[in-house]
């Protein structure tokens, strides 16, 4: 590895999560199978969405975003990974480090965002049955989306700038299968206070702030289920969020779990292998949560798969 007075370097080492021989091959192969079957499946429900008519519905405008948005998610991640194994190489560039740091943030918060989006838009849909095709209107739905995309590609530009900033020494090596904010401030040799303030207030305010939004939506999500007379109509009322609720669920108790974990065991190792856990299954579970628990997805996918057999 090149250095130019300690404070450019030319490459980074991924040391993945086993230097051991013998497993890379099962590594590979069940990262492989993960990634092929997280971007099929969230392709299927982009394509089923599109190709159905009944489906171009806010709740279904955001799913799709959704869906591509983790297919991006996996893509910034596993392929570096599935060839580091297959070359028998660790070596990312200093510039791919710094490029996988961008789209993992912009990505991530991406996710935080849209699911952000769902839960008011089931909160619209609950609370105020019949003005939620006035409210939600594409426009509103559009520019949501756009606002989105703005914050998570400014948050992204501003972390990867002072990450530019940063100077690294001899320790070069990244325990982990990606490039990590927080990994790659923990290997700088110069100070990282500035950096370490930007990332938890950023973690503060782009992830405890739209995860606060979502629980008061859920709060008046149950207190309007709560008011309905009949147990029919409060199940079907329930179950219009019930797929949101498992993925929002899902997301943030994993994300949750790393930094407890890490932060309980004080491994790095730890970390990157529970980092798989909203990095890659995550993105991988979507698709079957929101398939198999609604009835509308199964049918637009049973009538996709229909029309390719004709």
């Amino acid at each position: 590895m090149q250095t130019d007075n300690a404070t450019r370097i030319s490459e980074f080492l991924l040391l993945g999560f086993s230097e051991e021989p013998a497993l890379q091959p099962l590594i590979l192969g069940l990262f492989l199978s993960m990634y092929l079957i997280t971007v099929f499946g969230n392709l299927l429900i982009i394509l089923a969405i599109t190709s159905n008519f009944h489906l171009h519905t806010p709740m279904y405008f955001f799913l799709s975003n959704l869906s591509f948005v983790d297919i991006c998610f996996t893509s910034t991640t596993i392929p570096k990974m599935l060839w580091n194994i297959q070359t028998q190489s660790k070596v990312i560039t200093y510039e791919g480090c710094i490029t996988q740091i961008y789209f993992l943030i912009l990505f991530a918060v991406l996710d935080i965002f849209l699911l952000t989006v769902m839960a008011y838009d089931r909160f619209v849909a609950i609370c105020h049955p019949l003005h939620y095709m006035i409210i939600m209107n594409p426009r509103l739905c559009g520019l949501l989306v756009l606002v989105s995309w703005i914050m998570c590609l400014l948050n992204s530009l501003l972390q990867s700038l002072m990450v530019l900033r940063l100077s690294f020494c001899t320790n070069l090596e990244i325990p982990h299968f990606f490039c990590e904010l927080n990994q790659m401030i923990q290997l700088a040799c110069s100070d990282t206070f500035l950096n370490n303030m930007v990332m938890y207030f950023a973690a503060v305010l782009l992830g405890g702030g739209p995860f606060a939004g979502i629980m008061y939506s859920y709060s008046k999500i149950v207190s309007c289920i709560r008011r309905i007379s009949s147990a029919q109509g409060k199940y079907k009322a329930f179950s219009t969020c019930a797929s949101h609720l498992s993925v929002v669920s899902l997301f943030y108790c994993t994300m949750l779990g790393v930094y407890l974990s890490s932060a309980a065991t004080h491994s790095a190792h730890s970390s990157a292998t529970a980092s798989v856990m909203y990095s890659v299954v995550t993105p991988l579970l979507n698709p079957f949560i929101y398939s198999l628990r609604n009835k509308d997805m199964k049918r637009a996918l049973k009538a996709m798969f229909v029309k390719g057999t004709v």
